[in-house]
């Protein structure tokens, strides 16, 4: 077919009209990266004047230190160690307490893109699940720590002194935070998949049995060899999981789309 098919000569330009918008959402997700940055560097200022990366690592090590004999104290193997790691714990400080303005520049630039049903299951997903890891991570660091290192320095013979490194240290606890806090997601994890059609609440009740042994295996892999965390994060993923079973009901006969809505009201 010939230019000449077409008003003008011309060929019809198939992304016409195509361009601007890219370009627009490229510098809309700009902009709201750098306000998710910006947030994170105000609140790493912030805490870098009070209290301090020093101060900051101190509080992380407390319920160590707190185990420790007498005299004892956590030491650095690395030569740059005293000063990276606090320098770590900083910058993770700061994107934890910036989370809420991070989550808010990515919902701020998913939302106009979804239908309105959708934005109700979003955005109470997006802040539920900080919540739940914010939990998880506290009760670790309240409940958890204090028990497992107890448990540990009472193994420890009387002829070492013990001397943790700075750096495992904060590996440790940076594992555990992380494992708690995913544990603590277990109602999100059930709410999707009894939002996506994946399993039915009905079939989550009858394969209860098996989750708490799935669920007993994964504590065992995550925890110190210890039978007390081990227990306490096993009760707590358990308790989350019939939350979560109750919540999946409420939730999803709330977020349904329209056609979804009208099919269950034709139901007989």
């Amino acid at each position: 077919m010939s230019d000449s098919h077409f008003p003008g000569g011309d060929k019809p330009d198939e992304f016409a009209g195509t361009e601007q918008p890219f370009v627009q959402h490229l510098v809309e997700l700009r902009d709201r990266m750098i306000k998710a940055v910006a947030a994170i560097g105000i609140m790493a200022i912030i805490l870098a004047l009070f209290p301090g990366p020093g101060a900051l690592y101190d509080l992380l090590a407390a319920p160590l230190v707190a185990t420790l004999p007498a005299g004892a104290t956590l030491i650095a193997t690395n030569v740059i160690s005293p000063f990276v790691v606090p320098i770590k714990i900083l910058f993770m400080a700061a994107f934890m307490l910036a989370l809420p303005v991070v989550l808010y520049q990515v919902w701020a630039f998913v939302a106009p893109g979804l239908y309105s049903h959708e934005k109700k299951l979003v955005m109470p997903l997006v802040v539920s699940s900080t919540l739940l890891f914010f939990i998880g991570v506290a009760f670790c660091y309240y409940f958890v720590f204090g028990k497992v290192f107890a448990f540990i320095q009472s193994f420890a013979p009387k002829s070492i002194t013990a001397a943790p490194d700075i750096e495992e240290y904060l590996n440790f606890v940076l594992g555990m935070f992380l494992a708690f806090g995913l544990a603590f997601e277990v109602p999100i994890a059930v709410i999707l998949l009894v939002r996506m059609g994946v399993i039915t609440v009905a079939q989550l009740r009858e394969y209860r049995g098996y989750f708490w042994v799935a669920a007993a295996i994964g504590t065992a892999l995550v925890t110190p060899p210890d039978a007390g965390s081990m227990l306490m994060l096993l009760g707590v993923v358990g308790c989350l999981y019939e939350v979560g079973i109750l919540a999946a009901q409420v939730f999803v006969k709330h977020t349904k789309a329209p056609d979804e809505a009208d099919t269950e009201a034709a139901k007989p």
